[in-house]
């Protein structure tokens, strides 16, 4: 089990998923994303985004904030590890982008604070962050708090690590072949299923 950057080709797979699972796909750009996969049947199984917003406050150090969103782990890979691996890697990212601090708007915060997550206030969010929390109450997430981390700070619990190296456990062979649906074309009607902005 890895996780890697999404590709291009992954858009439909990810709006998929994100529509599935009632995630936020709000400014959505697949670049933006991490997919998990398992190197033996290439199947994929979680991905999530670091998402920046800009900051027009001259306050601030920095003119750039950023998010860890849109979470997902499949069904049958819950439990795993890999939705820390996913986490744990966008924190890299940000943190290798110059990141001090990632903030998460979610009503999973017992979930982040295993590694290292803390719940601040409303107030102390950057600008854009506060309406964005405003945009997920009305939409995906109505019971969504603020949340962040200190990159430095991030930890992996040992027993997520564990669970991660040992993944697939109890699964069945998957097929790897890619199929018209993976590259955005309805079956039935051969029409592409989402309009991307392309």
């Amino acid at each position: 089990m890895y996780v890697r950057d999404a590709k291009n080709r992954e858009e439909v797979w990810l709006l998929d998923h994100i529509e599935e699972m009632g995630l936020d796909e709000t400014a959505f750009r697949s670049r933006d994303y991490v997919i998990a996969i398992d190197e033996k049947s290439g199947e994929k199984a979680g991905f999530g985004r670091i998402r920046i917003h800009k900051v027009e406050d001259d306050d601030d150090d920095r003119d750039e904030v950023c998010e860890l969103t849109s979470i997902g782990v499949l069904e049958g890979w819950r439990g795993q590890g890999v939705g820390a691996h996913v986490v744990e890697r966008l924190i890299e990212y940000a943190g290798d982008d110059g990141f001090d601090t990632v903030y998460a708007l979610t009503s999973e915060g017992s979930y982040l604070a295993q590694f290292g997550f803390r719940r601040i206030e409303e107030s102390s969010l950057p600008a854009p962050l506060r309406e964005r929390l405003s945009d997920k109450r009305e939409g995906v997430d109505p019971d969504a708090v603020p949340h962040a981390i200190d990159v430095d700070r991030f930890r992996m619990p040992e027993r997520l690590r564990e669970a991660f190296k040992h993944a697939p456990e109890g699964r069945d062979e998957v097929s790897n072949e890619e199929s018209a649906e993976d590259f955005g074309i309805d079956a039935d009607s051969a029409t592409y299923k989402y309009d991307t902005g392309r």
